[in-house]
């Protein structure tokens, strides 16, 4: 049984939703029979009540916003969905998700505490690495600028050179050589690099046989300006990045970015396209937007795309120039915080479990939901590469 309701824009200018229209027949139809006089003198009642229902049915037929609703729930949601284009809702359309190697597996977050010494914070760090292995780790997440003190002055001072290789960076030589003895996917928080002329904030991501797997340099730099509160311009020093990042690890597909690269939705929804599991934002908020927006951004970054997201700060020193909120924190893909801490220097260990993704989209099929007649993402990078 199927039932069709019609709007039409001009049956609503006459008669909102036709309910008058509709009233006006009914009375005509159910009026009680006039004496013989008034019979002869109302004679064309019948014949106005039937222009009238034609020219309702007319206006019906004529309209251009319909609404069905079937009694089959699959067979409305396929029909909806389909006259909503979702395939086009990406561009180029989204990607599966691969299946990973593993689907359960431990995360280990770790919340440091960063000094002027680089070589001291190379060990700790490598410290860190080694205690969340031996906790079950198989992914360990480090801090947005772990091997520096976060400011202008220190950027150009603590830099290192990635791609010139291990001599030239001992951050990175530490990062690889830990994953290789310990069998563990590093995504490696970031360290200022250097690159020709130029400064980046970049994280590398290594895999358990110690090859660098990945490089991403953040790619919206923090420039703010929050009068009596916080102003800083990384884009005094540092350059821009300028491609997503996303990578194959023994532990799913990771989509990258560095702190404040969180705020901005559409480089996550384009990971999910991507068919990331993970989000992975090593992040120093301060004092200022860190209790309001930090927790706030990772679960919605979560919640919108249906993956989970892991988050790691730099331990809270009052005494710096740049103070972090810290609170590093794992998100699941229903937006719930799975695991997370207060200021001080931790190691997170939590759980993640893949199939909880494919569950929640399942719970809410927003994928299958998206307007595609009404909107799209657009991956400029793989519609350049096509």
């Amino acid at each position: 049984m199927r039932i069709r309701l019609a709007f039409s824009s001009t049956a609503s200018s006459l008669h909102p939703s036709g309910t008058a229209l509709q009233s006006s027949v009914t009375r005509s139809i159910l009026r009680p029979a006039p004496s013989i006089l008034l019979r002869r003198r109302f004679n064309s009642i019948p014949r106005r009540t039937t222009i009238q229902s034609n020219s309702l049915r007319k206006v019906l037929q004529k309209s251009t916003c319909r609404y069905d609703t079937t009694l089959t729930a699959s067979a409305s949601f396929s029909t909806m969905t389909s006259s909503f284009h979702p395939e086009q809702a990406r561009v180029p359309p989204a990607l599966q998700s691969p299946n990973p190697p593993i689907t359960k597996f431990k995360i280990g977050l770790c919340q440091l505490k960063v000094t002027a010494d680089k070589e001291k914070n190379i060990l700790h760090a490598r410290a860190a690495l080694e205690e969340a292995a031996e906790k079950g780790a198989k992914l360990v997440v480090l801090p947005e600028i772990w091997n520096s003190p976060y400011s202008n002055d220190s950027f150009p001072v603590y830099a290192e050179e990635i791609d010139a290789g291990f001599d030239a960076s001992p951050s990175t030589a530490m990062l690889s050589e830990v994953a290789r003895l310990l069998n563990i996917t590093i995504v490696g928080g970031s360290i200022p690099e250097r690159s020709g002329e130029k400064l980046y904030n970049t994280c590398c991501v290594f895999g358990p046989d110690g090859k660098l797997k990945a490089k991403h340099r953040k790619i919206h730099l923090f420039d703010i300006d929050i009068p009596g509160k916080i102003t800083f311009k990384e884009s005094k020093t540092l350059t821009a990045g300028e491609s997503p990042t996303i990578v194959d690890t023994d532990v799913g597909r990771i989509g990258i970015g560095i702190c404040y690269d969180i705020r901005f939705q559409e480089l996550a929804m384009l990971y999910a396209a991507r068919g990331a599991h993970l989000l992975c934002y090593p992040g120093a908020f301060n004092m200022t937007t860190g209790p309001l927006h930090w927790e706030l951004l990772q679960r919605a970054r979560a919640v919108d795309n249906q993956l989970y997201v892991a988050t790691c700060s730099p331990a809270r020193d009052v005494g710096a120039g740049y103070v972090a909120w810290g609170h590093s924190t794992l998100v699941g893909p229903f937006g719930e915080v799975l695991s997370t801490t207060e200021h001080d220097e931790a190691i997170i260990i939590s759980d993640i479990d893949y199939s909880q993704i494919e569950l929640r989209r399942t719970n809410l099929p927003l994928e299958k939901q998206r307007r595609g007649d009404l909107y799209q993402l657009v991956d400029v990078q793989r519609l350049n590469a096509q």
